[in-house]
């Protein structure tokens, strides 16, 4: 199929899938996007994201969205505090006022960013895709939950870890890497959590001792997000009680990040694809982001998908057919993730570790 004339339909309303449905239209590229959720404020999409320069930033000039993108981001998320157990600062990184290189957003405000931007009507919402059929030839179709169907010349898998449209082209599935995060959400956090907004400042800040961290995040509109993170067997039940064990020699203000919450705790376990994560090149599916390359969250994630999205898009819109966009897209996106998977392949210890004075690894 030749590129003008084809259907694309990208499985998951998330940046990734957003950028690349974004950049396709700016292309004069028809593009459906199909996601699960029943709308694009039926639930909370988490916490801060960096965009960085030579990815998610680049990602967003493609689309023609990166002016649009610093007016909404906060250049002092990009401040970082190292504490130790006590709550003392060890180290601490403060950007220069004009410091662009990654600064943070919201993942609700960049979704909101990115579809504002799309034609009427590009995602499909209520869709939650059960499985891809059809000849590797093409073309395919798409089995929904919701008892419909539709067919496509190429289906782009943006559906994140436990991608649908990733076993149509790879039988791998994540493997759980033993830490988990519990997420808590403090609201109002200069007002009714005052010493913990104090603590840590506008960024973020990051305490560990080896065997479990906390690593807080102020959101914009006010929030804070503190992610509780231990080696703990997967879905085994997590109480209060006995988090207070596990942290009784911490400090009485860190502890309060246990027991302070607004709202329910919310775990989210840490999974990884195997590394390398490759498949045989399909001409009618293809995968981009944690469909493609789910790793620790370390800051690589978001940005890998965004760059992930341009590339694919702009190859789809310089290419005489499809076949040949999806194996140039591939033949750089391939190597690229591997290579970064493989640097954090066990990286998921050094967030049980507090950096050494100037490790940005962190950051």
């Amino acid at each position: 199929m030749t590129t003008t004339r084809v259907r694309i339909s990208i499985v998951g309303a998330g940046p990734g899938g957003l950028t690349c449905a974004r950049i396709l239209q700016r292309h004069g590229v028809a593009v459906t996007v199909h996601d699960r959720d029943a709308g694009p404020d039926a639930r909370d999409q988490g916490g801060s994201l960096d965009l960085r320069e030579g990815d998610g930033q680049l990602a967003l000039r493609e689309a023609g969205l990166l002016d649009l993108f610093h007016a909404h981001a906060r250049v002092e998320g990009q401040e970082m505090r190292v504490l130790d157990r006590t709550g003392v600062i060890r180290d601490h990184h403060v950007p220069d006022a004009d410091d662009r290189s990654k600064p943070e957003i919201d993942r609700g405000r960049l979704r909101a960013l990115l579809l504002d931007s799309l034609e009427p009507g590009t995602v499909r919402w209520g869709h939650t895709l059960d499985r891809v059929t059809g000849p590797a030839d093409g073309p395919r179709t798409l089995h929904f939950t919701n008892g419909t169907t539709t067919r496509a010349d190429l289906v782009i898998g943006a559906d994140g870890a436990f991608s649908r449209v990733r076993a149509a082209v790879s039988p791998t599935v994540p493997r759980y890497t033993g830490v988990s995060f519990l997420e808590a959400r403090f609201d109002d956090v200069d007002n009714r959590h005052a010493d913990l907004a104090r603590l840590v400042g506008p960024g973020s800040a990051h305490a560990a001792d080896g065997t479990r961290a906390l690593f807080a995040q102020r959101n914009g509109d006010n929030h804070l997000r503190v992610y509780v993170i231990r080696r703990t067997p997967l879905d085994e039940p997590t109480t209060t009680d006995r988090l207070l064990t596990e942290f009784v020699d911490w400090s009485p203000l860190l502890r309060r990040v246990l027991t302070d919450h607004d709202g329910p705790r919310v775990n989210r376990p840490i999974f990884a694809l195997p590394v390398p994560h490759t498949w045989p090149h399909d001409p009618t599916v293809t995968l981009l982001g944690d469909a493609a390359h789910l790793m620790p969250p370390l800051g690589v994630g978001v940005n890998l998908a965004m760059l992930d999205a341009a590339e694919l898009a702009l190859a789809l819109a310089g290419s005489d057919t499809v076949a040949e966009a999806v194996r140039a897209y591939e033949a750089t996106m391939l190597p690229r993730s591997t290579e970064a998977a493989e640097l954090l392949e066990h990286a998921t210890e050094d967030l049980l570790s507090a950096p050494e004075p100037g490790d940005t690894r962190a950051r």
